[in-house]
């Protein structure tokens, strides 16, 4: 039986599809910042994980978007490569001068205990951010490090832990600078987004309800670029996870070399599609013409666009508020889509399929 409607401005008929209480995740993020920074730390990493050649993070989903963000944060200062690892196994650069870290909420994801298993064999050094399970035990035994935390939840919804918590142990490890101040202006950020976008905000002064209402029925195709590049694929993530909706995310500069050539047709893409463009006024001044060009081709090609803007001190401060917008307009589209946003029914029957032929 479907869920009863639910009215956005009645936050207490909410309950009747968030049976998984996604809400309270969405309310915890700034707590969550906080945890994650003082448990990173208070972690004491073993001297040798410094001096890394390169740094792959090995992670999925909603493990692997933390890294995605750090990247994107860290990119104009970081002097080591830092790839972010989607697959089993791990590179073929992967060595004794390579720090492999490897990111899986439950500690049971089977493409990060893989690439465990061949950073441990190419002779890396290998740190888990994780709650437990085999990934904990698997470095314990190889004794390796292991940072941990407890935040029961979907994976996708510890985002604070999963960012944090590497940008604290890339900061302890000498990788990057002190990310102290950077994170008390992002967690003001992600407060204000709570007051901006939360329950109580009626829809007509709601940017993330306005937004959700007008995603109903269409296609979400999210637009990012510099920093908000990967909050577009946290987005994407988002839509598909929360709301059981179709979306897409494209990066700017690069779809302005392709993806732009594709408005012509088909001509109902334009009935069925709601491009969004995420924006910051501290990104780089070229890109930020880009985005103007690309929203008249848009207008010219009759294809409907909005266009969110980040906020708050500094880069980490827009980064994590754009999110935060992200994550509160999926979860009023899985409310309008009258599904629980909490639910992996699919993700669940994928994973069975497959322990089937072991």
């Amino acid at each position: 039986m479907a869920a009863a409607p639910v009215d956005l401005d009645r936050p207490e008929t909410y309950a009747a599809v968030d049976g998984s209480g996604m809400l309270g995740h969405l309310q915890a993020l700034p707590r969550q910042l906080e945890d994650a920074w003082q448990r990173a730390a208070g972690f004491a990493p073993p001297a040798s994980y410094s001096g890394a050649e390169q740094i792959v993070v090995a992670g999925m989903g909603g493990s692997a978007i933390g890294a995605d963000l750090a990247r994107a944060l860290v990119a104009d200062t970081l002097r080591v490569p830092l790839v972010v690892w989607r697959d089993y196994g791990v590179p073929a650069f992967v060595g004794p001068r390579t720090l492999v870290v490897a990111a899986s909420y439950s500690g049971e994801t089977e493409e990060t205990l893989s690439a465990v298993e061949s950073a441990l064999a190419a002779g890396a050094k290998v740190v888990g951010i994780t709650r437990g399970g085999r990934l904990a035990a698997a470095l314990g035994a190889a004794g390796q490090a292991v940072l941990t935390f407890d935040y029961p939840s979907p994976p996708r919804a510890a985002i604070g832990y999963g960012l944090v918590l590497l940008l604290g142990l890339l900061a302890r490890l000498g990788y990057i600078a002190d990310q102290t101040a950077a994170l008390q202006a992002a967690r003001a950020a992600v407060h204000e987004a709570a007051e901006r976008l939360g329950p109580r905000v009626p829809t007509a002064q709601n940017g993330a309800k306005q937004l959700a209402v007008a995603l109903q029925g269409r296609v979400a195709i999210v637009y990012g670029g510099g920093f908000l590049a990967p909050v577009a694929r946290r987005w994407k993530g988002q839509c598909n996870e929360n709301a059981k909706q179709w979306a897409f995310f494209e990066e700017l500069p690069e779809l302005d070399h392709n993806a732009v050539m594709g408005y012509r047709f088909p001509a109902a893409a334009a009935r069925e599609c709601l491009v969004v463009l995420l924006y910051s006024s501290l990104l780089p001044p070229r890109l930020a013409r880009r985005y103007a060009a690309t929203a008249e081709l848009l207008d010219r090609h009759g294809i409907p666009h909005v266009t969110v803007h980040a906020w708050g001190d500094g880069v980490l401060a827009h980064l994590l508020s754009a999110v935060a917008y992200g994550d509160w307009t999926s979860y009023y589209l899985a409310l309008l889509n009258r599904v629980d946003p909490g639910d992996t029914g699919a993700i669940d029957q994928l994973k069975a399929r497959l322990l089937e032929g072991d």
